[in-house]
């Protein structure tokens, strides 16, 4: 048997400024043939959960490429060309089965539904291939990627500690179909809901119910797997918001009634899924009266985690002025910066216009430098090994990277996007972050992967930044309408 497998992943920010061409993808992780799969197996990947399937049935296999970029702006075609070029052409030269790691709210130049458009394609050249797809949990699904599949899944968990599990689970299916074990087939429901993805946490409610219920369908028989999507809803694109999926083996009755039983549920429930703001002043007030410590604070609208572009100072500026001391910032992107403090070398007490660089148009904010006095702690290449529970065994590289100590604010400065989901991002450069009183985080629900057992109390920090969950300041093009809750008065009979 000769298997295909391919990563191609990508979560497009459509509001974003920041650029996601090739070299970003190269920035974060990009690999052809067998580098590909050097670099993902023995991960906490789908794809290496793929490889470690085909190894066991002694399948030759061909990797064409794997290939991830961090959340940004809409993927230029170019990027998109190099990706999905590679695997068509490995799918063309012939194999017997595809196994693919994707996201599932790829938008580039040319295509909304970059997944949708690559296994169109895949259907083109081999209409009879098995298939099998795993997709975030924030993909925004279309029918066109489960028409053109043969069996699809969405990870069960945000953050996403099960991408290997689900890659086994979907993996196994297809591969029993191979071997006429099963007949997998699916019915997707769509919901008219473009959630706030900080009510999207899976050990919160209302999505721990609806992933119970997930799990409750598995056990039943003939069901094979059963997703809640959450979607993206930064993507402006025709099918952004949640969804469910459901496979069975030859049962599509089942198929049908379990995907609109779950989708009932998440329909029921759709005022949970607002997230309601809150003065930012008064989260670093509320802070200030704390003593049980480290105190996890969430700049959450500027998360590059969704396309932020992790420049934004409001909330660094908000806490310096409220005069919070014991704080580790993870991290604020700004090459110029760390530049200057190469060129300050360690130890030396500097003044930096921080932050502040990139223009943000698409929401009209005023984003502005804070000047800031400082010395430089640390300087580090940035690169360092992920030992948490997701992206386990993934080399992070988040440039060269510096230290930047206010005295009373530490703050990890980086030349590369990258959201703190690991602890590596504070150890990499000495800190301890246990050992801190206040750790603030450029993160929405990522952060718990590492951080969750070490803070004793989490606050929300609403700032400025094109990740914001105010989803109505958002001007929407291409997305489907009527959708809660833009649209409040949307009849519940209208599902």
């Amino acid at each position: 048997m000769k298997i295909v497998i391919a990563m191609m992943k990508h979560e497009t920010n459509t509001f974003s400024p920041v650029v996601t061409d090739w070299k970003r993808f190269e920035n974060w992780g990009a690999f052809f043939g067998q580098k590909a799969l050097e670099k993902y197996e023995n991960t906490g990947m789908p794809i290496a959960a793929y490889i470690d399937l085909a190894k066991q049935a002694g399948a030759d296999i061909v990797t064409p490429v794997a290939a991830e970029a961090m959340p940004s702006g809409i993927v230029t075609a170019d990027a998109y060309d190099k990706m999905s070029d590679a695997i068509l052409e490995s799918i063309d030269a012939g194999c017997d089965l595809a196994l693919l790691d994707l996201h599932g709210a790829m938008v580039s130049q040319q295509t909304m539904d970059g997944e949708g458009t690559l296994l169109e394609r895949i259907r083109l050249i081999s209409p009879d291939l098995p298939i099998a797809v795993t997709c975030d949990f924030h993909c925004n699904l279309t029918q066109k990627m489960v028409d053109n599949c043969t069996a699809l899944i969405g990870y069960k968990t945000y953050p996403h500690v099960d991408m290997y599990e689900v890659g086994l689970q979907i993996g196994k299916i297809v591969m029993d179909s191979v071997e006429e074990k099963c007949n997998p087939v699916m019915t997707r429901v769509q919901l008219p809901l473009l959630s706030h993805t900080l009510k999207q946490g899976t050990d919160d409610q209302p999505v721990k119910s609806l992933i119970k219920a997930c799990r409750e369908a598995e056990k039943e028989d003939s069901t094979l797997a059963a997703t809640f999507f959450g979607g993206f809803p930064l993507s402006d694109m025709p099918d952004a918001g949640g969804s469910t999926l459901v496979v069975t083996d030859n049962n599509k009755k089942q198929a049908g009634i379990k995907a609109q039983e779950i989708a009932d549920l998440a329909w029921q429930r759709r005022s949970e899924f607002i997230y309601h703001t809150s003065l930012l002043k008064d989260s670093i007030s509320q802070a200030k009266t704390l003593s049980d410590y480290p105190v996890i604070l969430l700049d959450h609208e500027d998360n590059c985690g969704s396309g932020g572009t992790q420049d934004v100072m409001a909330v660094i500026a908000e806490i310096i002025e409220q005069g919070l001391d014991g704080v580790a910032v993870a991290a604020v992107y700004d090459p110029e910066a760390v530049k200057e403090m190469q060129k300050a070398g360690i130890g030396a007490n500097i003044r930096l216009s921080l932050g502040g660089k990139i223009s943000i148009e698409s929401l009209g904010i005023d984003n502005s430098p804070l000047e800031i006095e400082g010395k430089v702690r640390v300087l580090t290449d940035g690169q360092w090994i992920v030992r948490g529970p997701m992206y386990t065994g993934v080399k992070v590289d988040m440039g060269p990277t510096a230290l930047f100590d206010t005295g009373k604010v530490k703050i990890v400065v980086v030349s590369l996007h990258h959201e703190p989901w690991d602890t590596g991002v504070f150890t990499s450069l000495g800190i301890q972050p246990e050992h801190e009183k206040y750790l603030l985080l450029k993160s929405r629900i990522h952060y718990r992967a590492g951080f969750a057992s070490i803070g004793k109390k989490t606050l929300h920090c609403d700032g400025k930044g094109v990740t914001t969950s105010r989803n109505e300041l958002l001007d929407y093009k291409y997305l489907r309408r009527p959708i809660y809750p833009l649209d409040k008065n949307l009849d519940q009979d209208i599902f």
